[in-house]
């Protein structure tokens, strides 16, 4: 029976890349989305007609409770999940003197309490049945920091805290736990950014010239998903192209 892998914030160019991948492998994919994102059923239909037959559920992945409920609702039709990737976040950039509460607990929220809210329901049943990978997707700006990011940076760096002190709790129990952690990747999202900016700011800082591709981010995924990472955890994997290294 194929694995069942859950991929939070799966409508995205990352999340996609990552679906696409993983049930490119043989994964059966389940994917998040908020509750109030109008266009799912237009994403699961286009994904069809590629030849994906993924599964969506509306969550706030913020929300414990709503969490509990959607993972209870995933287990119950498809069966217990195998690998999680926690992809899920946003960002609310400001400098720090006009952060205020509500944008910094909007990014808390999202993108740090998420991986709790979401690994919390899935974690005992991978270790009673000790096979299980847990990946966290976090930011070279979690690693290095970032102007206008006190929120974000915070966030992405308390993910792999997580990921270190978990991974201790059940390395003997089948079950991995690992970050990564990518640059600049060529998502929608960053290649909006005007190409002025990208040319003259953000790409001279990569030391090999270029964006990332969803798709090599993805391809890590799969690997640390995969029989062959068994002895990998508690890692935390840059994929930035040279930008930061530690």
């Amino acid at each position: 029976m194929a694995r069942i892998a859950l991929i939070t914030g799966g409508m995205g160019g990352l999340g996609e890349a990552i679906c696409i991948k993983m049930a490119a492998l043989g994964y059966q994919v389940v994917t998040t989305h908020s509750p109030g994102n109008t266009k799912s059923g237009e994403w699961l239909d286009s994904m069809r007609e590629q030849g994906f037959n993924f599964h969506a559920y509306a969550c706030d992945v913020a929300d414990y409770d709503s969490a509990q409920a959607c993972i209870g609702e995933i287990e119950g039709a498809m069966g217990p999940v195998d690998v999680l990737v926690n992809n899920a976040g946003i960002t609310r950039d400001m400098t720090f003197k006009k952060m205020d509460k509500v944008n910094w607990d909007a990014v808390i929220k999202t993108n740090l309490d998420s991986v709790f809210n979401m690994t919390k329901p899935v974690c005992d049943g991978m270790v009673d049945r000790g096979w299980g990978r847990i990946i966290n997707i976090s930011s070279v700006n979690g690693q290095k920091g970032a102007f206008g990011q006190t929120n974000y940076s915070a966030a992405k760096a308390g993910m792999h805290g997580f990921t270190k002190a978990l991974a201790l709790e059940i390395a003997r129990k089948g079950v991995t736990v690992n970050t990564i952690s990518p640059g600049y990747i060529g998502t929608k999202m960053v290649t909006s950014i005007p190409k002025e900016v990208l040319d003259t700011k953000i790409i001279p800082q990569i030391p090999m010239g270029r964006l990332g591709k969803p798709e090599e981010v993805a391809g890590l995924v799969a690997y640390l998903a995969s029989d062959e990472a068994a002895f990998l955890t508690g890692a935390n994997i840059a994929i930035n192209g040279g930008q930061h290294m530690y």
